[in-house]
């Protein structure tokens, strides 16, 4: 889920720029500092939106920048659990697929896709099952719920969270048309 905070930060002003410290330098360097870093609380930082205050900078021995307390807007993404969302396959591999979810990518378990065997095509890039003619692949369109997650901090893009599409609703966009059709056409 993507949200617009206010957060609290300190940021260091090197020497070289204590001239003129703005709004918008102040920006920079937390743009620099917090963008895509992962937070629990939080969630991950995609974007430092507006500065709304700067406070006193405070010297500390044997360091040569300022630091300065900011107050400011951003937007972040925090993915909920059972949340559903709707993403992109960015990767197949021979167990599943990686699915984009704003900065992050969360894990489709090819047992979470659907009940019918899945084989994985290597060469096309794709897991297609041979009873229905159905194919999940790079730069298909998904729904899915988050069923799992676990924040890694220190190292976001060891962040894990796990999807499912087995439930009504959820799946390939084109297969949900389909479904759809189907159950309109009386079949």
């Amino acid at each position: 889920m993507y949200k617009r905070v206010r957060l609290r930060d300190t940021v260091e002003v090197p020497p070289r720029f204590l001239d003129d410290v703005s709004e918008q330098l102040v920006k920079e360097l937390l743009q620099d500092k917090l963008e895509g870093r992962m937070d629990e609380e939080v969630g991950s930082v995609v974007s430092v939106v507006e500065v709304i205050d700067i406070g006193e900078g405070t010297v500390l021995p044997n360091r040569p920048g300022v630091y300065y307390d900011a107050e400011f807007d951003a937007v972040t993404f925090d993915p909920q659990m059972q949340e559903v969302i709707d993403g992109e396959v960015v990767e197949v591999v021979n167990f599943g697929a990686f699915i984009g979810i704003g900065p992050v990518d969360g894990l489709l378990h090819v047992s979470q896709i659907s009940d019918e065997y899945l084989a994985f095509d290597e060469e096309g890039q794709q897991l297609a099952s041979r009873e229905s003619n159905q194919a999940l692949g790079v730069g298909d369109a998904v729904r899915a719920r988050i069923v799992t997650k676990s924040i890694d901090e220190r190292n976001p893009r060891d962040s894990k969270i796990g999807l499912t599409a087995k439930q009504p609703g959820l799946g390939k966009h084109g297969w949900l048309r389909e479904k759809h059709e189907q159950a309109a056409a009386g079949e």
